[in-house]
């Protein structure tokens, strides 16, 4: 007999997403333990190594429990990074359950199935991501680092289909990246870069997790 499947997690709990193009709704986030980037900037560092293991229908359980009290029907999985561990099993599950999910990666695993929303975050210094996270991306992320320039915006632009909003995202809610933020996405709007946005970290702005 098989041991029952089981993923490490960091943490799971009730918020609204901050993020991206689902900013606002309220969202359970799934994050999971790992990563294979380790950016000095992530703002979730926490999560490179803490956690435990938990059988599959524990997490689902715990998931629908929070739904059952908030009303969520989106799912996030992020991180860490998600795709270093086997979610699919887990994104079946909650899917037959009545779930949307949204997945947040850095892009260098392949993604082999699909999602409802998938958002892709790509990471210096070369901003490398898999060809199915380009042509699955719902949405790309850029943190406005005190490193990132208009080239790389371009750079990750081209690569990623028009139809997915390149969002800068300031770094942990810090006021020098949001003045960068703007910076960039004026000179990216001149330039006539298609479909970038201006984000910001609303959970921070809020106080919420």
């Amino acid at each position: 007999m098989q041991p029952p499947l089981t993923l490490k997690i960091s943490e799971i709990f009730f918020s609204a997403e901050g993020e991206g193009g689902r900013q606002g709704q309220p969202t359970i986030f799934l994050r999971l333990s790992g990563c294979n980037l380790r950016c000095d900037f992530c703002d979730t560092s926490y999560a490179w190594e803490e956690g435990r293991e938990i059988e599959l229908e524990v997490i689902l359980s715990k998931i629908v429990g929070i739904k059952n009290k908030c009303q969520a029907n989106w799912v996030s999985i992020t991180g860490g990074e998600p795709l270093l561990q086997d979610i699919k099993p887990l994104v079946e599950k909650l899917r037959r359950a009545g779930f949307k999910i949204q997945i947040e990666t850095n892009g260098t695993k392949p993604i082999t199935f699909k999602v409802d929303w998938l958002t892709v975050s790509p990471k210096p210094p070369d901003f490398y991501t898999t060809t199915s996270c380009r042509q699955q991306a719902t949405e790309v992320k850029l943190v406005v680092t005190r490193n990132l320039s208009l080239a790389q915006i371009e750079t990750v632009r081209r690569k990623f289909p028009t139809r997915a909003p390149l969002w800068l995202q300031p770094q942990s809610n810090e006021d020098w990246s949001y003045r960068r933020a703007w910076h960039l996405f004026e000179q990216a709007a001149r330039g006539g870069l298609k479909n970038i946005r201006l984000g910001c970290q609303l959970h921070k702005i809020y106080g919420l997790r």
